[in-house]
């Protein structure tokens, strides 16, 4: 088990924005978590990596347990997000948004970086190769030197992901990546996270409400509906699913 929540609760004053959220994530998943907007999905989200804490209940990565971990130590420990609205250093260049992600997993002290020692340059050739690596991946690397706010808003995704894949988690929370996307844009994102997994060998967990996509790739589906959790299963099972559909109010869940 790489990620388990139990009895997740977060209460907002008298509204409860998640009510007792079980959730799992073996090692290599690839889960959906859907649901009407305002029922608890990105709040899951911010439980899990720290930005919020959990009024009740348990979150554990591997056995170690989340519960009052900070962010940035959550992310050391193995588990990178993606947000809804894109989060970029947008006056950074390219290249150093994803050195940033990177910051935690280099093996000099700031003392060496102070006297420019050996393992300082070696640290320094070694991390640039990384991040020549996970550019040429997401097609950025002839963009390196650019500010990240200057490039186009898939280019900005994509950014975004390989940010996330640059603090080397074992876990992946991706938030509506498809949010803007046009048909053959969501086709393309589909097969790169289907690579990315296998490629890095890492469990996703899959906010999304274009469900062509959700549909389409996920092995297993969680919905949610006012800070609940009303069904589980295959996408074949969830598509038929009569609570899910009047959850949805009518909204169109097909995958055509």
């Amino acid at each position: 088990m790489m990620l388990e929540i139990r009895g997740l609760t977060k209460h907002f004053g008298g509204i409860r924005a998640v009510d007792g959220v079980d959730l799992h994530l073996g090692e290599g998943d690839l889960v959906g978590l859907i649901g009407p907007n305002g029922s608890g999905k990105t709040t899951v989200f911010n439980l899990v990596t720290g930005i919020y804490r959990p009024d009740a209940g348990s979150m554990a990565l591997e056995g170690e347990n989340l519960g009052g971990i900070p962010p940035h130590r959550i992310n050391r420990l193995g588990i990178a997000r993606t947000f809804q609205n894109i989060r970029l250093f947008r006056n950074l260049t390219v290249m150093d948004n994803v050195r940033i992600a990177h910051h935690s997993h280099l093996e000099y002290g700031p003392l060496a970086a102070l006297c420019r020692t050996g393992r300082f340059y070696n640290g320094e050739k070694e991390l640039h190769e990384k991040v020549e690596s996970y550019l040429s991946i997401f097609s950025l690397q002839n963009r390196k030197y650019e500010m990240a706010g200057n490039l186009s808003y898939g280019d900005q995704r994509k950014l975004e992901i390989a940010r996330a894949l640059a603090s080397e988690p074992r876990v992946l929370l991706l938030d509506e990546p498809a949010a803007g996307m046009n048909p053959y844009e969501v086709g393309m994102l589909m097969e790169f996270i289907l690579s990315i997994r296998e490629r890095f060998r890492i469990s996703i967990l899959l906010i999304e409400h274009q469900m062509r996509l959700v549909m389409g790739i996920c092995e297993r589906l969680a919905v949610m509906d006012f800070g609940q959790v009303i069904a589980r299963g295959i996408p074949a099972e969830i598509r038929e699913n009569r609570e899910v559909i009047e959850a949805y109010l009518g909204e169109d869940i097909s995958i055509e």
